[in-house]
């Protein structure tokens, strides 16, 4: 018995006049203003100039897209058979964000190596946005109401139309409550960006490995996130492509930061830029000479 439940949006869209505005893209946009929001205060607390996120933003961001929809497509193929049109329509959902970590996190370097900064620097400054973007764009997934688990029948146990079961999974018609897997990832992200900006604060890591920490701190939300949803998806030896996905993200960073304990002297997040960087001046570089 259902004793309560998070109910469903009624509308996945904010009608102004002649425009559509998609709560799904909204909160996208939020996720990405609230990331950009915390890196530049990480990177002026480090001596950053205060332009140097919102220009890598400018490029990773929309590469980031890219990426996640292209994997998105690329993993589920088979729902755009006879309809490949829809493919860039990603205001309708279906943003795969391991491809958009990929390529958003690699255009990102690239701007910050052309902004002048230091990779290490840029993504440690960068790393607890990441799960914030993430965090806030989540409860886009609520508005589409896509993306659910299991039926449940917890308290917290997320209500799905009974059109859109039929539509998406069909094999649970008749079910009316499932977990709410997008609160569950969101959750989960919020408290990855709590963490990572405590474990920052021990310098505790050698520069440039707190991105590896984002890393093994999602694929191991995601992993156990993903074995509860019951949407349609790709799967290899029968078991779905995202969990498949989160196990190599694991593995890989769990074998960096194994070998990246840091030494006395070589602890906590670098500056942006080198001590010999000719856009910092001097009083900036003998500042770090002394940490």
């Amino acid at each position: 018995m259902v004793i309560a439940s998070i109910p469903s949006p009624s509308s996945e869209l904010i009608e102004l006049g002649p425009l559509e505005l998609r709560y799904y893209g909204l909160c996208i946009a939020l996720g990405v203003l609230a990331a950009v929001w915390l890196a530049s205060r990480r990177n002026v607390a480090r001596g950053g100039h205060p332009d140097d996120i919102s220009s890598i933003a400018m490029w990773a961001v929309p590469a980031g897209l890219v990426g996640a929809r292209l994997y998105h497509v690329i993993t589920d193929w088979r729902s755009f058979e006879g309809r490949w049109g829809d493919a860039y329509k990603i205001w309708e959902g279906g943003l795969g964000i391991p491809g958009g970590m990929a390529l958003g996190i690699a255009v990102g370097i690239w701007a910050a190596r052309r902004r002048g900064l230091t990779v290490r620097g840029a993504v440690d400054i960068c790393a607890p946005a990441l799960p914030l973007a993430q965090a806030i764009g989540r409860w886009g997934n609520w508005f589409n109401q896509e993306l659910y688990g299991r039926p449940s029948d917890a308290p917290w146990a997320l209500e799905i139309d009974p059109d859109v079961v039929a539509r998406h999974t069909p094999e649970y018609i008749g079910e009316t409550t499932f977990h709410p897997t997008f609160l569950y990832e969101s959750l989960w992200n919020f408290a990855l960006v709590g963490f990572l900006l405590w474990i920052d604060r021990r310098k505790v890591l050698k520069p440039g490995r707190l991105i590896w920490v984002y890393v093994l701190g999602y694929g191991v939300g995601r992993l156990w996130v993903e074995l509860l949803r019951i949407d349609t998806a790709s799967r290899i030896f029968g078991v779905r492509v995202n969990v498949w996905v989160s196990l190599v993200a694991i593995a890989a960073s769990l074998l960096i930061l194994s070998r990246s304990k840091a030494q006395p002297g070589d602890r906590g997040s670098e500056g942006p830029r080198n001590a010999d960087d000719p856009d910092r001046d001097d009083a900036e570089a003998a500042d770090v000479s002394a940490d």
